[in-house]
């Protein structure tokens, strides 16, 4: 039943896919068994005086999140259609509500995230910060390496700007400014970043800046990265950020007041649904992005690591996979996502899509690659009386 199943889903209309040859995983993060101790420091981790290089971090047996979790490979539930063909060493497709794994591909594998660790500390400034707090910017924040936003000495700024813009436009000053209020400095907020990382059982991640610049011992999964995404969307100030397009920034000094403008083009391109997202990227990473989206009930997110823009654009593979989550009517779960800690809040954070993005239930405009929305609950009996009688039908054509 299960292959008659799978044999009628994959000649439904929308449904046919070519799964991708996954790409060569980098020197140290070959995974045998879906995972590996982690990225090797390299020069662009250049160790302090005194500080060696951090031990491997222990590999799960079995491994977190179920069986399945454990590939190298791709990997889709039961009975389940290929994903589409997407060019990256890692993904994840998950519900964002039922924490169900729909489709990934080396799951596990231990990758430098870039940006997308900025989402570990959003979830710490949103839980632990006041947004209404002003702080003021020091040179030691203009001076962070990569993408700043733009904060200088002397500058005020609300938590909740500094906050908007390191998730909107992933300024490696913001983060910086947020990890020294977060506990008073950037060695303190990083311990915290990981003991929360473990108490979330992300155990594939260890955090070396709050920013994501590569730093020695950094890792994570593209499976870490939807778990703690999917815990920090709960957090309504997380939950808005990545959510907004754009928002106005103080200047400081001479410098004028100027707009900031969110990176993720899911949103900036009207992605149907669009609800939140982050972007990355180092020399060492290459590119990651997180993009999640809200159709029909349901909220998704997929996580893309170690990708390339060309020739088609993250933005555009982490839609492709979106598509294919939304299009499926039932499907059974490769693995489960790891949750907050018992007691943690588990309520749903409703965001409303900005005009342009809004859930196709609302009437919102169709999504920029032309998927539409379906429903997730089409019984499985009715599915199964269908495949059956497919069956029955191919059996005595056989039979003639």
């Amino acid at each position: 039943m299960t292959v008659l199943l799978a044999l009628l889903l994959c000649a439904l209309p929308g449904f046919a896919a070519t799964a991708a040859a996954a790409p060569a995983l980098p020197a140290g993060a070959e995974c045998p068994d879906g995972t590996a101790p982690g990225p090797p420091v390299d020069e662009s981790e250049a160790l302090r005086p005194g500080q060696t290089e951090p031990p491997a971090l222990p590999v799960p047996d079995p491994p977190v999140g179920g069986p399945a979790m454990g590939t190298c490979g791709d990997v889709v539930g039961e009975g389940t259609p290929a994903a589409p063909a997407v060019g990256v060493v890692s993904y994840v497709l998950a519900d964002l509500d039922t924490g169900a794994v729909i489709a990934a591909r080396n799951p596990h594998a231990r990758l430098r995230p870039a940006s997308l660790m900025k989402t570990l500390t959003g979830l710490l400034v949103a839980r632990r910060l006041p947004m209404d707090e002003t702080i003021t910017g020091t040179q030691e924040d203009a001076d962070q390496e990569g993408t700043r936003v733009g904060i200088g000495p002397g500058g005020q700024y609300t938590i909740r700007q500094v906050f908007d813009s390191m998730l909107m436009a992933s300024g490696n000053d913001a983060a910086h400014a947020l990890a020294v209020r977060l506990t008073g400095s950037v060695p303190a907020t990083v311990d915290l970043m990981n003991t929360t990382a473990h108490d979330l059982g992300a155990l594939d991640t260890r955090a070396a800046t709050p920013s994501g610049l590569d730093g020695p011992g950094m890792s994570t999964s593209a499976y870490d990265l939807a778990s703690i995404f999917r815990v920090a969307m709960r957090e309504q100030a997380f939950a808005q950020a990545t959510s907004t397009t754009r928002i106005p920034f103080p200047g400081y000094g001479a410098n004028p007041p100027f707009e900031v403008v969110n990176d993720n083009k899911l949103l900036t391109s009207g992605y149907q649904g669009y609800i939140g997202g982050k972007t990355g990227f180092t020399d060492d990473a290459r590119h990651t992005f997180i993009g999640a989206a809200q159709r029909g009930g349901h909220r998704l997110v997929a996580v893309l690591m170690r990708g390339e823009q060309r020739p088609t654009p993250m933005y555009e593979q982490a839609a492709a996979l979106l598509d294919y989550g939304f299009a499926l009517t039932d499907r059974r779960p490769a693995g489960t996502l790891t949750d907050a800690p018992a007691g943690g809040d588990d309520a749903q954070v409703s965001v409303t899509p900005e005009p342009g993005t809004g859930d196709s239930s609302d009437g919102g405009p169709a999504s920029s690659s032309g998927a539409t929305s379906s429903s997730w609950g089409t019984p499985l009996l009715i599915v199964a009386i269908v495949a059956a009688a497919g069956g029955l039908v191919a059996l005595r054509a056989a039979r003639r």
